[in-house]
């Protein structure tokens, strides 16, 4: 028996799931109409996404308040499995939402035998959502979740990183990676999840900067690229 298939983490996660997809079926099926009528890829129609970030990423991450944007059970599936492979004891996320990912990686961290996962939200109402999940899964021991702007929340992480989520403004994935770098093992894994911005795509498929990376077939279309650090 794991945390993932029995107890209160796998009951709340399956509600989660639920409750997400409810909340975000209506956005989910509009955006991609939009795109399958504008004749653009997926990839295109997130350069338009990340050139609106750049622009004031808070007032577009503002506007999602209500969604819960979360990884899809097999993407949380395989965050639990890399957590545990990697024996990992220490986990830093970007981008909290209302906690499914965070459920994943603490119940990997629960049955590794205990850690500290670091993660970061910007909206209160999803920080207070997140915790009250966390309560219910029997986790919350294990997490910190910080509110506010990751370039602020982020940029004090003390102690070795064993995996490195990034969920959150597509614009921060670069800047939050450099912030988090020098507390990064050798080995460590770092997860980009809808990793479409091209300057972060650039750093880590450049070997001079110390990654080996590839891109995941795991929820085809959404961007999920996996890296390993080779080297500090």
């Amino acid at each position: 028996m794991t945390t993932l298939s029995s107890g209160p983490a796998a009951q709340i996660l399956e509600k989660l799931h639920r409750d997400a997809e409810a909340a975000d079926r209506q956005f989910t099926t509009a955006l991609m109409a939009e795109i399958e009528a504008s004749g653009q890829t997926l990839e295109q129609a997130a350069a338009g996404m990340i050139a609106e970030e750049r622009e004031n990423y808070r007032a577009v991450y503002r506007g999602h308040a209500d969604k819960f944007l979360s990884v899809s059970p097999t993407f949380g599936r395989f965050l639990y499995m890399i957590a545990r492979a990697r024996n990992a004891t220490r986990i830093v996320e970007f981008g909290t939402s209302m906690g499914i990912s965070t459920i994943y990686l603490a119940a990997a961290l629960r049955d590794n035998g205990g850690g500290h996962l670091i993660t970061s939200e910007l909206e209160p109402t999803k920080v207070a959502r997140a915790r009250a999940h966390l309560d219910a899964a029997g986790l919350a021991d294990l997490v910190d979740i910080r509110e506010g702007d990751a370039l602020d929340t982020l940029k004090d992480v003390d102690g070795d990183v064993d995996l490195l989520l990034l969920d959150g403004a597509f614009t921060l994935y670069l800047p939050v990676l450099k912030l988090v770098e020098p507390r990064l093992r050798p080995g460590a894994v770092v997860l980009g999840e809808n990793a479409f911005e091209p300057a972060y795509l650039d750093y880590v498929r450049d070997p001079a900067s110390g990654y080996l990376t590839q891109s995941l077939p795991l929820d085809e279309g959404r961007g999920n690229e996996f890296s390993v650090r080779t080297e500090t």
